[in-house]
């Protein structure tokens, strides 16, 4: 049976791809990272904005934890329909919009950067495509470098870009980016390790899922939904873990499983109320990450210790794209082609 017959095949190949993805990118793009941030620090800009979709907007978000933690520069998510549907710009003066994509080919994106250039802004486009139609509306360009992605589910140019994010503010902020020269090392461990693969038949059957983080581990548990929406099929809510417990909280029980992304550091402690009240509520709970605060967990996915908790995420979200692919082939789907997806959405 060729790679093509085995349902998931792609896909597997292409989580395994990750280490050599990252290092990569710190091989080849560190130069033009840094001086695209020097063009950052020369504008001065008051506000950041962020225009995504999907996957992409996860790991904008993730720049928005980190610019506003690391800098204290507001940032914001932009709403392409503003400009596309109601025609409507702002005023971009003082203002860097980032546009985050893999394909660079969404007309959505691809509109509202050229207008918010128009208007002022400072435009950067973080793409693997860097002849897409997105990074030729942008000022500046990034290429995430992470090399064709034939999967529909996207596993490594989504790490390649929270890395080239993580790098482009740590420039931003004056560092050289050593901190983050151990990440492909850490991405092996974990792909070597395959820890997800000894607890998805425990999930197998499971028809709703929330994940959950906070901080940082926010993006993840977010991105981590949609990979198990989009290769399962099973129906999966993200949520903070400040929001889960309001109201959400009330629908946790033995058979709604979380999955909770606890990073070592100020979102860990963050996020131990809420484990604490899982707990209570004889929740079926997954911990990825740190084992200290696992306790008496139904399952737990480690990961390596010592990460600092800005670099933790390129890191979290690998087990759960091999949680969502081991699940997605027990249930016998194909996580390499989704029904009803394609690798390229356009939005208008």
């Amino acid at each position: 049976m060729t790679e093509q017959e085995q349902p998931g095949a792609i896909m597997q190949r292409e989580v395994n791809e990750q280490p050599e993805a990252l290092a990569r990118l710190l091989d080849s793009e560190l130069k033009n990272i840094h001086d695209v941030a020097d063009k950052i620090k020369a504008r001065n800009p008051r506000f950041v904005m962020l225009n995504a979709r999907g996957t992409s907007d996860h790991a904008a978000q993730y720049f928005k934890y980190l610019v506003e933690i690391t800098m204290g520069i507001p940032v914001g998510l932009s709403s392409p329909s503003v400009f596309t549907a109601y025609d409507v710009t702002p005023k971009y003066d003082d203002v860097v919009w980032v546009s985050v994509s893999q394909s660079g080919g969404s007309p959505d994106l691809v509109e509202a950067t050229e207008k918010a250039r128009s208007a002022g802004a400072l435009t950067i486009a973080v793409t693997n495509a860097t002849d897409s139609p997105l990074a030729n509306a942008s000022e500046l360009n990034i290429d995430v470098v992470a090399g064709p992605e034939k999967a529909v589910a996207a596993t490594k140019s989504f790490t390649n870009q929270l890395l080239a994010l993580y790098l482009l503010g740590d420039a931003w902020n004056g560092g050289d980016g050593s901190a983050a020269q151990a990440v492909p090392g850490f991405a092996q461990q974990v792909v070597d390790a395959k820890d997800a693969t000894a607890v998805a038949g425990r999930y197998r059957f499971a028809e709703k899922m929330i994940t959950t983080g906070r901080g940082y581990a926010y993006p993840i548990a977010r991105e981590g939904a949609l990979k198990l929406m989009e290769t399962t099929y099973l129906a999966a809510q993200p949520f903070s873990s400040a929001d889960l417990m309001h109201g959400p909280m009330a629908m946790v029980d033995p058979g709604h499983p979380v999955v909770a992304v606890v990073p070592e550091g100020i979102g860990g402690e963050a996020i131990q109320p809420v484990l604490d009240r899982l707990k209570e509520n004889n929740a079926d709970v997954l911990v990825v990450g740190d084992q200290a605060r696992a306790g008496d967990a139904a399952a737990f996915i480690p990961l390596p210790q010592g990460m600092p908790e800005e670099i933790s995420p390129i890191i979290q979200i690998i087990p759960l794209q091999q949680l969502a692919h081991d699940i997605a082939v027990q249930r016998g789907n194909n996580p390499d082609a989704p029904r009803g997806l394609r690798k390229v959405t356009e939005t208008r």
